[in-house]
């Protein structure tokens, strides 16, 4: 009885480990293949950051041209107030100095969200990295 009952405590704990090491080495292979991909969207980020840049500096230079163009259209129209060409342009040069600075605050919006989508990346990457060294084992170095 007591053999019996020995071999099925036994015969239980080698298949619970066996289950547990299966169960660890599909958990670790998942990891590496979240933080994989999490690390080829990093990838493809980090390459549009330069594009993204340019695109709000190119953006708030041209908002300050416009913004430089209307101040000296309303300039021109307080010289003579009665004048409609200069009340029409200085109208038209608010409106473009209007729009391009929207497009430069979405430039900026863009930008600041991607670099924010990267940090979020990182940290992904880094608790996913935290998670896999669970299941590696500890290496000691002896000097």
């Amino acid at each position: 009885m007591k053999k019996t009952l020995f071999a099925s405590a036994c015969c239980m704990l080698l298949f619970c480990t066996a289950n547990f090491a299966q169960r660890a080495n599909t958990d670790s292979l998942a990891l590496v293949a979240k933080i994989s991909e999490c690390q080829l969207k990093l990838g493809k980020l980090q390459n549009e950051i330069d594009q993204k840049t340019k695109n709000k500096e190119d953006a708030a230079d041209k908002a300050q041209k416009s913004a430089d163009e209307n101040a000296n259209a309303a300039a021109k129209l307080s010289d003579n107030p009665d004048d409609k060409k200069l009340a029409r342009k200085a109208d038209h040069k608010a409106g473009n100095a209007r729009g391009d600075a929207r497009s430069a605050r979405r430039e900026a919006s863009r930008l600041e969200k991607l670099n924010k989508d990267i940090y979020n990346l990182k940290n992904k990457i880094a608790d996913q990295q935290a998670k896999l060294n669970k299941y590696l084992p500890a290496v000691t170095t002896t000097p």
